[in-house]
């Protein structure tokens, strides 16, 4: 599988991730999936085979079993892959335990470090931006997690454009560890980051992970218009968490997304995660599954690549309309603004 550096750093890792947010199953994430060690460590051996090399998840996730069964699941093979995962929600009953204040931070990586069985985090990232810690506090505090040897990398997850913007000033100020990622939310039926998230990130040399690639199921090929909808799915158990802002327009998209599979001989998901491999900027599209099919079928996207022409009918079909400054610039300034 290819592999491409995870922002200015020399970190590579593949083009496809493996998301464990289906690892646990308790409270909420129940309804997301149930997977438990035996089922985890058959399908890290699948990943492992097709190359993938790094693994995310996050410290809320079924309030830190999916860290435990990870690590569980890894064992040995521990030191052969990266781990990524994440802080900043709530893990306790205490003013203290969500937010991303020096103290919740130190506290949480700890934490995590003890669930996932290992000395050290390779990617560290905050889940959100809080905006009642001071950015110099978070930082620093990262700082100090790589310097102690417990974090290698840090980035970031769900900032806007001038959170990271500002974040990368304070580092670069106060001379401390940068965010060398961003993990965000991008598919074809959500390009709202293509306005600043990814120029910003092309500029400064951030690395692009993207999370929920098929709309939390929408671009999985399930869904189609005039349709019931299917038993048994996450949409059908907790509905929609706003990935889907146009659904009549998402209908739009779904059905190029099926001419074009047909056309290829694949899945609808494998033409929609293909398009993110092909977009300027992503590092590494992060995919999960709650079953061997699932998850086989998803790796195979990394296997081949649509064409410029099947692009740009994607591209057509799921275009936004540009908000204010970017209509102005692009009407008025097109000749001095790359496309």
């Amino acid at each position: 599988m290819e592999t491409r550096f995870l922002g200015k750093s020399g970190l590579k890792i593949s083009v496809l991730s493996f998301g464990t947010m289906t690892f646990g199953g308790s409270d909420f994430f129940q309804e997301i999936g149930a997977t438990q060690v035996d089922e985890a460590q058959h399908l890290i051996d699948i990943c492992l085979d097709a190359g993938v090399n790094i693994f995310d998840t996050a410290d809320v996730y079924s309030n830190g079993l999916s860290e435990e069964i990870l690590g569980k699941a890894l064992g040995k093979r521990r030191s052969d892959v990266i781990i990524a995962t994440k802080a900043y929600g709530r893990m306790g009953q205490g003013v203290n335990d969500t937010g991303l204040s020096r103290y919740h931070l130190i506290r949480a990586c700890e934490d995590s470090l003890r669930r996932l069985d290992t000395d050290y985090i390779d990617l560290y990232q905050v889940h959100g931006f809080d905006a009642l810690t001071p950015l110099e506090e978070t930082l620093r505090a990262l700082d100090s997690l790589v310097h102690s040897g417990k974090v290698r990398y840090i980035g970031c997850s769900n900032y806007s454009a001038w959170h990271l913007m500002k974040a990368l000033s304070v580092s670069e100020r106060l001379n401390l560890e940068h965010y060398v990622s961003q993990q965000v939310y991008y598919s074809l039926v959500a390009r709202e980051l293509e306005f600043e998230l990814i120029p910003l990130s092309l500029d400064q040399g951030v690395g692009i992970l993207v999370w929920s690639p098929l709309a939390f199921g929408f671009l999985s090929g399930k869904y189609r218009r005039g349709q019931s909808q299917p038993e048994g799915t996450r949409r059908a158990k907790i509905g929609d968490i706003g990935t889907v802002s146009d659904l009549e327009k998402g209908y739009d998209i779904v059905e190029v997304l099926h001419e074009v599979a047909n056309n290829r001989g694949v899945s609808v998901a494998q033409v929609a995660l293909n398009w993110l491999l092909r977009q300027s900027g992503i590092t590494s599209v992060i995919v999960g599954a709650r079953n061997e099919q699932q998850l086989r079928d998803n790796l195979g996207a990394a296997q081949w690549e649509l064409t410029l022409e099947e692009v740009n009918r994607l591209n057509e079909a799921s275009a936004i309309t540009p908000i204010y400054p970017y209509w102005h610039q692009r009407k008025f300034g097109a000749e001095r603004i790359p496309q």
